[in-house]
């Protein structure tokens, strides 16, 4: 009898932590979930690319290359068995932002941790740039597929081998999950302020 009070305790203790942890990711999510100005968006955008040129040799000739580059600095990402990422950026054609879009997504799993990156992807044909650009809402792995690219430690980006028509870098990855996957994630068309 005893043993079936104490169970039922643990379970109510679980979901009682569960819930607290699920309230303050929410609340802190919330926080930033307001959207930046378009200024703001800009000067992290253009940071961020100063980031990527630094650590990825041949990054800049990439860039030069593309038809577009969609770049996401200091995406969040935290989780406890519940988890979630967000982080708003531009899209830049010809070298000037054309349009600002956010990155979300959401996971449910053994998960501890949180961390900051920054996401560029390079949209290398004018076919798979206009694709993106035509939905409201485009997921990866399911709308388009991007290549990752894992360089850095001074290693050059090969742009000539490099046939992908989306090429994605996850770079100046910083915390404890280092979880370098963009699958799942949406990004979705913003208006700025």
């Amino acid at each position: 009898m005893k043993t079936g009070k104490t169970e039922k305790c643990r379970a109510s203790i679980r979901r009682a932590s569960l819930f607290i942890v699920v309230a303050v990711t929410l609340s802190l999510a919330a926080e930033s979930l307001q959207a930046q100005t378009a200024e703001e968006i800009d000067a992290s955008v253009y940071a961020c690319l100063g980031r990527f040129y630094n650590q990825i040799m041949g990054g800049r000739e990439m860039v030069a290359m593309a038809e577009g580059v969609l770049v996401i600095p200091s995406v969040v990402k935290g989780g406890l068995i519940v988890g979630g990422e967000y982080g708003e950026g531009a899209l830049r054609v010809g070298g000037k932002a054309v349009s600002y879009y956010n990155l979300a997504s959401g996971s449910i799993g053994l998960q501890v941790g949180g961390e900051a990156k920054d996401i560029v992807i390079l949209f290398m044909t004018e076919e798979a740039l206009k694709q993106f650009q035509a939905g409201k809402g485009w997921e990866v792995g399911i709308d388009g597929n991007v290549a990752l690219a894992n360089f850095g430690g001074g290693k050059r980006v090969d742009f000539i081998t490099m046939k992908d028509p989306i090429i994605g870098f996850v770079v100046d990855v910083k915390g404890l999950m280092a979880d370098i996957s963009l699958k799942g994630a949406k990004l979705t068309k913003i208006n700025t302020k």
